[in-house]
């Protein structure tokens, strides 16, 4: 099985790079997110390769990051992702935002990728969201707090917190997180409109 390609890169295709090692030309599906950040043709290029091997071909899965390997290979764990929406997925969120995504129960951000649906968003929070924090360093604090929005369960104050931070425009992973570190800097007693203002502090740094 092929693990690791390094060589030079050759040509391009709509959703492939078509690497040359030593003269032989490996044709290498990437998703669109590491295919524009690799280098242009001629340059020297590395890639963790995940093989495919099916009855009548083979297909190499390329990756600028093992972590963005691992997260290829989770993701198909889950029932209706194959490798056409895991590249999906990896192609609108980095692997460290596709973790924070999951963890927290961010599902409108995992919907953002093509072929993911409202309920398949949801499958992919719920079954993997126990797994994810192992691939990014996620405060705890954030993950209780957004489970707490979730379930309708978390305090009126912080709720309500929240969702003006999210009125103002600003993602609801990007609202929870300040308002987790606004929790912490006021006390959980905290007004709303404290918390709001120790938010907006924290997301103007």
């Amino acid at each position: 099985m092929i693990g690791k390609l390094k060589g030079v890169v050759d040509s391009y295709g709509g959703d492939f790079v078509l690497l040359d090692v030593q003269g032989v030309g490996y044709e290498v599906h990437c998703s669109a997110r590491t295919l524009q950040r690799l280098p242009k043709p001629g340059e020297p290029a590395v890639l963790s390769i995940e093989t495919h091997v099916r009855e009548d071909m083979i297909r190499l899965y390329g990756f600028r990051s093992d972590a963005e390997r691992e997260w290829f290979r989770l993701l198909q764990t889950v029932q209706g992702v194959g490798s056409k929406v895991a590249l999906g997925l990896l192609s609108v969120l980095e692997p460290p935002q596709l973790a924070s995504a999951i963890a927290t129960g961010d599902k409108t951000a995992v919907a953002r990728a093509p072929g993911v649906g409202p309920r398949l968003a949801a499958r992919l929070v719920a079954e993997l969201k126990d797994k994810a924090p192992a691939f990014a360093p996620i405060d705890p604090a954030l993950i209780a707090l957004s489970g707490a929005v979730e379930n309708r369960s978390a305090p009126q104050p912080v709720a309500d917190a929240i969702s003006a931070l999210v009125n103002l425009g600003y993602a609801q992973l990007q609202a929870s997180a300040a308002v987790a570190a606004a929790l912490k800097a006021g006390g959980e007693d905290a007004e709303a409109k404290v918390l709001i203002r120790l938010a907006l502090k924290e997301l103007a740094q």
